[in-house]
């Protein structure tokens, strides 16, 4: 039997959003800065067996069936595209919170078409892989190559990678429901920000400053939504040492950005302390090969 294969699949966070417009089909095109956390799940793929998905982890149980995961979706969309896909059984570690605004779902399905990939010797360039990756959902294609980027349109117009700093980071969410269609239903166009995003800086502190400059057009349509956004935006404000605090795309889940790990995880355990209800995770921001 072939050896196991794995892949990390990272927590996506939209660190600027603006809504641009909305197409005729009814989708808003979009433009936002994407970032990636040290925060994955983590899937494996035994190959050979038969196609299946087995799900565990602690948010495994909020998943759903398996057979209406986005694992398995990507990869229907490769073997339709694919004569002949070689597959197996995947297993997926689910460690980042479901429906959060952190496209947990958008990356697993990346994480594997990577997989797919690599057991049948195919380059992550093929466009086959980025057909199947559009053809499964809007996040997909960004996650492929889980770096830094400017993602526009509704998904399917991506930068080169940009250089991006190390950021230390604390997610909060509030644990309550919120849907992505509820959100953009509540959208109103006056909220929108019309100033485009300009070329990123490199150091840290020209990052955070540059960030100041833009935000989440999406935030007044969550917050009327769910007002318990404006509670985690709120608090996380006044906790020490926070230099920007955001909501990540359409919802629920809060980034703050810290000068330093110490402080993101001193914030963590006094949130986790206060509010049980919340999860709380410190994380890190950034380029792999830049985080400490």
């Amino acid at each position: 039997m072939a050896a196991a294969l794995a892949e990390r699949a990272p927590a996506k966070i939209n660190l600027t959003l603006r809504v641009i417009g909305r197409r005729a089909d009814g989708y808003h095109t979009l433009e936002s800065l994407v970032a990636f956390a040290e925060l994955a799940d983590t899937l494996t793929l035994q190959p050979g067996s038969a196609s299946a998905l087995d799900i565990s982890g602690r948010f495994g149980p909020a998943c759903g069936a398996a057979t209406d995961n986005l694992v398995l979706k990507a990869l229907h969309a490769l073997r339709e595209r694919v004569a002949g896909l070689k597959a197996g059984r995947f297993t997926l570690e689910k460690n980042i919170p479901v429906a959060a605004g952190l496209g947990g779902g958008s990356s697993d399905a990346a994480a594997a078409l990577r997989l797919l990939a690599r057991t049948n010797d195919l380059e992550l360039s093929d466009p086959r892989i980025a057909e199947a990756a559009r053809a499964t959902g809007a996040d997909v294609p960004v996650c492929l190559d889980p770096r830094t980027r400017i993602m526009r349109g509704v998904g399917d117009e991506l930068s080169v990678a940009l250089d991006f700093p190390s950021l230390p980071t604390l997610l909060v969410n509030p644990g309550v429901p919120l849907a992505t269609r509820d959100v953009f239903a509540k959208f109103a166009a006056r909220h929108a920000d019309q100033k485009p995003l300009g070329d990123l800086p490199k150091s840290p502190e020209a990052v955070m400053a540059f960030l100041g400059s833009y935000g989440n057009d999406l935030t007044p349509a969550a917050i009327a939504c769910q007002p318990e956004v404006a509670a985690v935006i709120e608090r996380l404000q006044s906790v020490s040492g926070v230099r920007l605090v955001r909501l990540s795309g359409s919802g629920l889940t809060c980034f703050a950005l810290f000068n330093s790990i110490g402080e993101a995880a001193a914030a963590a355990r006094l949130l986790a302390t206060e509010r049980r209800d919340w999860w709380v995770c410190p994380t890190v921001l950034g380029s792999p090969e830049k985080r400490p």
